[in-house]
């Protein structure tokens, strides 16, 4: 069985309008369609192989944060299969799962038991996660007083500290100073030379390239084009580049 494997997958939102999310959901309820809904994924199929390192391409709006989520288990889609086999360590949101009014060593705990670690096994790597994030100056300070930097620093660097079996990363890699954006990224090709399957979403070219041998490129919620990474990036940029045009 593939690492990851999506059968036929459509997820739908409710429209941000208070009263239209109210009767979405009471439509969706009775097993009627909705036009105050729309769809971020429509019958999206694709595998990911053991060890294999994938970029997901698109506009803004065109499913990549949704599709990581249904991945790593935070949200379920309306139809079709989602399959995962192996631990998943998701960094999907700045923060997500951390409280800003405990400290970072507290936050450290917490976030660890979230990713499925024990206590003894978050305790095994406090040092080590700690060292890594280049915060122990600051580790016992709460969490409001971190920059987003500082956040991101302690996200990733729990995150990658057990060596997970998949590795999901959606552009938080854009926050923080470049040094440590560099750090990041050799830990990330150091799990990669481990065996971890990685799916990877980031609009720097340069960085996907060096990654990921194959890209998917999603528009609208639909897979437009798997393949080899620069040809994805090369029919992305080529449509994007004329929608620009259209529209000047």
């Amino acid at each position: 069985m593939p690492a990851i494997l999506l059968e036929h997958v459509t997820k739908t939102y409710p429209r941000s309008n208070s009263r239209l999310v109210l009767r979405s959901l009471v439509r969706q309820w009775l097993g009627m369609s909705s036009a105050d809904s729309f769809a971020a994924l429509r019958g999206l199929s694709f595998s990911v192989e053991h060890g294999e390192t994938v970029a997901v391409a698109g506009s803004n709006g065109a499913g990549k944060t949704t599709l990581l989520g249904l991945i790593a288990g935070v949200s379920w889609p309306d139809s079709g299969v989602i399959r995962v086999e192996g631990s998943v360590a998701p960094l999907l949101e700045l923060g997500a799962g951390f409280h800003p009014d405990l400290t970072g060593e507290e936050n450290l705990r917490l976030n660890a038991s979230l990713l499925g670690m024990t206590r003894r096994e978050a305790g095994l790597l406090h040092d080590q996660i700690i060292e890594f994030s280049e915060l122990r100056d600051f580790i016992r300070e709460p969490l409001r007083t971190y920059s987003s930097g500082m956040i991101l620093r302690l996200g990733f660097s729990i995150a990658v500290s057990r060596n997970p079996q998949i590795l999901l990363v959606d552009e938080i890699l854009a926050v923080g100073d470049q040094r440590f954006q560099g750090k990041c990224m050799e830990r990330i090709r150091e799990l990669k030379r481990r065996g971890t399957t990685i799916v990877f979403v980031s609009h720097a070219r340069a960085a996907v390239e060096a990654l990921c041998e194959r890209a998917l490129w999603l528009d609208h919620g639909r897979l437009m084009l798997d393949g080899p990474v620069g040809e994805v990036l090369d029919a992305y940029a080529e449509r994007a580049a004329f929608q620009a045009a259209s529209e000047a």
